[in-house]
């Protein structure tokens, strides 16, 4: 969605690279560190990523809109 690496997410997170690629290839419900996982939200957060809660369809993620004024 945003086109960056798992190098590049891991250094905006300030994590490590195989820090990232282990929690990418976990099924369901994310295991690590709940600090480590909150980096790596608001890293992507910065990105432009918006995550959504679970609302009856599922949790997921999109594009933030932008908003001009």
């Amino acid at each position: 969605m945003l086109g960056m690496t798992q190098k590049a997410v891991a250094e905006a997170a300030g994590v490590s690279e195989p820090t990232v690629k282990r929690l990418e290839s976990q099924d369901g419900e994310l295991n690590g560190h709940s600090s480590t996982i909150a980096a790596i939200r608001r890293a992507l957060e910065a990105g432009g990523i918006e995550f959504i809660p679970q609302n009856g369809g599922g949790p997921g993620v999109r594009m933030r809109k932008e908003h001009h004024d």
